[in-house]
Order: C-alpha cells, then sequence, then structure tokens
C-alpha cells in the first residue's frame, strides 16, 4: 500500500486505552456519587444490602453506602399526617381494587352497616395516621394502605354491630370512635402495618337515604312524645307536693284543734272537779260564792241593756227595761233607775254601786 503524505494514523492500543480510562473515570464518577445520600428530618430511611435489610436511618444528614446497587435505599416520609376516608364517594370512586373486595359487590353500600338492632345506618368516617415503622410499612405486608382500608371497615362493622340505631346516631358517637381507635391500633400492631394511628373521626351518621323522610318522622314523634311526657312530669312536680302539703297542713291543724279541745276539756273537768270538792266540803259557802262570782262578771261586763238580778229579774240602764216574774215595765230616759234582786239574796250592796246616779 502506497504511503500518504496527509495520512493520520491511529494507534488502536492508544485509542483503547483511552475508552478504558474514561470509562473508569465514569465508573468512578457514578461509585462516588451513588456511594452517599442524604437523610431528610421528615423521612426515615430502609437501606438493603443485596436485597437483605441492613438498617434503617432516622438520624438526619449525610450518610454512606455501597455503590453500584449493591446498597439500595427506600425513603418514607414520616411526619406527615395522612387520612383514609370512609365516605359514600370514596366507595363509589371504586378506590379498592379486587384482591381485597369482590368484583360484583356493591362499592356504594359500604358504608351501610347493620346495627345490633337489625337496621342499617349509613356511616362516613375518617382515620387519619402516620408511618410510624418505615420497615414494616415496605417490607411486612404486601399492600398495607388497603390492609388498613379493610381492617377500619371490618373493626367498624363490628363495633356498630354492638349497638342499637338510636345509640349510633346520638349518644354513642363519642365511644365508638374510642372503640375503633383502640382495635384498630391493636391490629396495626399485631399485622405490623408499620402504621401509627392518629385518630378516628366519625363524620356522618345517618339513616340511609332511602327511609331518611320516615326516619325524621319518626325522630320528631318521639320528641313530641318525650316532650309531652316533660310536660306531664313538670306537671305532676307541681300539683303533688302542693296537695301533700296541703294535706299534711289540714292533719295538723286537726290534730293541733284536738289537742285543744282536749286539754279545754280536760282543764274544764278539773276545774269542776275542784269545784264540786270545795262545794261538798261547804254547800252554801260554795253556792253563795259562785252566785257573787257569776254577779260581778255581770257587772263587770255591765251597761245599757245589761241584765242584772236573781233569778226572774231583769234592769235596765237608762231607757232600759225592769221587769220581774209577773211582768215588765219600762222607763224613759232620765227616770230613776230601778234594781230588782232576790230577796235571799244577801251582801250585795258593796257591789251596787248605789252612788252612781249621785255622780
Amino acid at each position: 500500500m502506497a504511503d500518504f503524505p496527509n495520512e493520520i494514523r491511529i494507534n488502536p492500543a492508544a485509542v483503547n486505552k483511552l475508552i478504558m480510562g474514561g470509562a473508569a473515570l465514569l465508573l468512578l464518577g457514578i461509585g462516588v456519587m451513588s456511594s452517599f445520600y442524604k437523610v431528610d428530618p421528615r423521612e426515615h430511611v430502609v437501606v438493603l444490602r443485596l436485597g437483605e435489610f441492613l438498617k434503617k436511618e432516622t438520624v438526619t444528614g449525610l450518610k454512606f453506602k455501597l455503590p453500584f446497587g449493591i446498597d439500595k435505599i427506600y425513603r418514607v416520609e414520616v411526619t406527615t399526617v395522612e387520612e383514609e376516608k370512609f365516605t359514600f364517594a370514596n366507595m363509589t370512586a371504586n378506590r379498592r381494587n379486587s384482591s381485597y373486595s369482590s368484583s360484583n359487590r356493591n362499592e356504594a353500600e359500604a358504608t351501610l352497616v347493620v346495627t345490633g338492632d337489625l337496621n342499617v345506618a349509613d356511616v362516613e368516617w375518617a382515620t387519619q395516621y402516620l408511618i410510624g415503622d418505615a420497615y414494616n410499612f415496605l417490607f411486612e405486608v404486601k399492600n398495607p394502605i388497603l390492609t388498613f382500608r379493610a381492617l377500619n371497615e371490618s373493626v367498624m362493622r363490628e363495633v356498630v354491630g354492638d349497638r342499637t340505631i338510636d345509640e349510633v346516631l346520638t349518644s354513642g358517637r363519642e365511644e365508638i370512635e374510642l372503640e375503633v381507635e383502640k382495635e384498630l391500633r391493636r391490629l396495626a400492631e399485631q399485622y405490623k402495618l408499620g402504621i401509627m394511628l392518629k385518630k378516628v373521626i366519625l363524620q356522618n351518621v345517618k339513616p340511609p337515604q332511602a327511609v331518611n323522610e320516615s326516619w325524621d318522622d319518626v325522630n320528631q314523634a318521639q320528641q313530641e312524645k318525650q316532650q309531652t311526657i316533660n310536660t306531664a312530669k313538670a306537671a305532676l312536680n307541681e300539683v303533688i307536693p302542693k296537695a301533700r302539703g296541703d294535706a299534711t297542713r289540714i292533719v295538723e291543724e286537726a290534730k293541733g284543734y284536738a289537742v285543744e279541745r282536749v286539754n279545754q276539756a280536760d282543764g274544764d273537768a278539773s276545774l269542776f272537779k275542784q269545784v264540786f270538792a270545795a262545794y261538798q266540803k261547804a254547800p252554801e259557802v260554795t253556792r253563795k260564792r259562785i252566785y257573787l262570782e257569776t254577779i260581778g262578771k255581770v257587772f263587770a261586763t255591765g251597761g245599757p241593756g245589761s241584765q242584772t238580778g236573781g233569778p226572774g229579774s231583769q234592769t235596765g240602764g237608762s231607757g232600759g227595761q225592769t221587769g220581774g216574774p209577773d211582768g215588765q215595765a219600762q222607763t224613759g230616759k232620765g227616770s230613776p233607775r230601778k234594781i230588782i234582786i232576790d230577796e235571799d239574796a244577801k251582801g250585795l250592796l258593796p257591789l251596787l254601786n248605789l252612788n252612781q246616779e249621785a255622780k
């Protein structure tokens, strides 16, 4: 072959060395770049060496690993609160796959839960959670989110199934939330889902749409019934104590009157016995004393038109009437006052106050 003056000769050995050097430099660069990774504060990193778990990095900063795919890292965010919603809209969106629900199952019925008294409630709720264990979340369960949703639905049906429809719709909501949280935490730990449950929130609990109007009518009737019962109880609490108080007052007044009458009768009887005993000792003196005491009482309360004197006599003041056993005589105004007494009465002069007319 003829030599050309401008011919460029390429040494194959030099080219091979150049290619090999470039490849080595490239591999070295790739190795250096893939030997380091950074752990952010919001995440945990799981390191596998040749497919086997090596370690879990939770401390932030720059870390070293073997290059060229010998060590592989998996990042999991652990600070963001995630939420799984169980509502009519979510269920109709068919978020769950066939590995968890049968193909002929109506997803819209997932929120319809049978209660303990064989009624049906439309229960919508949400579950908030964090990734607590990155390794368990990545490798222990094939699909931890779907498994977690299945556990949610199962536990909610179990808890609601132990209660009546009234408890589910009214007073038992908080208790249901707490019991579902407790059971979900236990199951998530048992299945090693790597999920840390934060809270279960019952968003909307109502009767199914088909019977919602009828349920409202029943609820209104129950409220009216309770209102009527409360009104009757209020009237009862007002009338019965008043009647009992009146009855107690009447009984006490009757008892007081009975005691008063008995005491008065006992006193009169005792007085009569004393007078009778004195009469038996001195009949004439006692008779005269009783007569004088009676006359004294009459004169003490006497006045115009008063009656004085012994048996069968009436005396009057100015304009009064006088009379004896045989008839009556009337005296006009200014006439001398006449006093008629029993002729057998003795010692009455000091009591008659005969000087009253002189005054």
